[in-house]
């Protein structure tokens, strides 16, 4: 496979149904967020992926949203994202001054209907969202040239993981789908250490989401040391988790490895797993939650203000490395996706809860 572009090619059909919507909507209210402070509650430690991207969104919404308020991101950690997201639901007003932005460590343990979550996602009002891809791949000593290879390897397939209810958990369901015979082995401290493992030649599959497959793995691809198989995948016109990855155009999404391994589109409880914690984890990755019940006037105000974040020359330049380079994706966008996402059925709810416990010794 060809290394891919790795500028994302815009989401044209869904942020053109966004900016249609624009067109009606009333003006931004030019002094909405004046004399305004907005709090961005990130349910996690300074550093991580979630912070870094918050405070790289940070500047460019105190540009663009109306009133140019002041926006401060605040660390809430605990419980893996949990404490924080408890905090939101029980203290944050429906005035539109404060954000809760997050990824799908907060909405697995939603979805799975984990005791200690207090938050309704399904609840809150989504503002936008900021896709986070990733990219499964493999070494070159497992003899898998494409997707074809994957139930025909040279030798078993090894994959490293951090725990299987966290950010592996879309992956590991990738590989259920797939019906991939490997051996997962948890408990690495982060992805940067189960990439090191795969480097060493202790794993031999291993995915990174988009900032650091692009600053870490592209080099091993292109050194030949890394092949890359298959993304994620994006969310698609038709609500279906079956797009490729705006940003790896070239590589197959597991909706397509799946359609070319077995003839036919997937379908089933095990689909449709994987497409709720796969949405919430790549199309949504990184989404900033309202309260309920804060009022339209917002979301149009947010609405528009994504707009012009994307049109931003110094967002399009910066994004690249910052973030992966992806648009923002409005309300418009995301919200009836994610909903949907975020409110499994009871049969697909049950599924990911026997998994885990069965396979992964999980306890909920």
């Amino acid at each position: 496979m060809n290394i891919p572009d790795t500028k994302p090619k815009p989401l044209a059909a869904a942020l053109l149904v966004a900016a249609a919507g624009l067109a009606s909507a009333p003006a931004m209210a030019e002094d909405f967020y004046a004399g305004k402070a907005i709090e961005m509650v990130v349910p996690f430690g300074e550093g991580g992926a979630t912070y870094v991207a918050a405070k790289f969104l940070e500047p460019f919404l105190e540009k663009h949203l109306p009133g140019n308020p002041q926006v401060n991101v605040r660390t809430r950690p605990g419980g893996g994202s949990i404490l924080g997201a408890n905090w939101f639901q029980q203290n944050a007003e429906p005035d539109g001054e404060t954000i809760l932005f997050t990824t799908s460590s907060t909405s697995n343990p939603y979805v799975l209907g984990m005791d200690a979550v207090e938050y309704d996602l399904a609840a809150m009002r989504p503002a936008y969202s900021l896709p986070f891809g990733a990219v499964i791949y493999v070494s070159p000593r497992t003899g898998i040239e494409s997707p074809a290879d994957l139930h025909s390897p040279d030798m078993p397939l090894i994959y490293g993981g951090i725990a299987a209810a966290a950010s592996d958990l879309p992956v590991l369901l990738a590989f259920e789908l797939l019906e991939l015979d490997l051996r997962a082995v948890l408990g690495f401290d982060g992805r940067g250490p189960a990439r090191l493992a795969f480097e060493r030649g202790e794993t031999n599959i291993d995915f990174q989401f988009t900032p650091a497959y692009m600053s870490q793995v592209v080099d091993m691809v292109e050194a030949g040391t890394a092949v890359p198989i298959m993304t994620g995948g994006s969310v698609g016109d038709d609500g279906v988790l079956s797009a490729r990855d705006p940003a790896f155009p070239d590589y197959p999404s597991v909706y397509e490895v799946y359609e070319e391994i077995n003839g036919e589109p997937p379908s089933g409880v095990e689909w449709d797993a994987f497409q709720a914690i796969g949405a919430t984890t790549f199309n949504f990755g990184l989404t900033a939650y309202l309260p309920e019940g804060t009022p339209d006037e917002v979301l149009e105000i947010f609405e528009e203000t994504i707009a012009a974040i994307n049109a931003d020359p110094d967002y399009q330049e910066q994004s690249q490395e910052a973030v992966g380079g992806y648009d923002l994706l409005p309300a418009s966008v995301v919200t009836g996706s994610l909903s949907e996402s975020l409110q499994p059925s009871d049969e697909v709810r049950d599924y990911l809860r026997t998994l885990l416990a069965d396979k992964y010794d999980v306890e909920l």
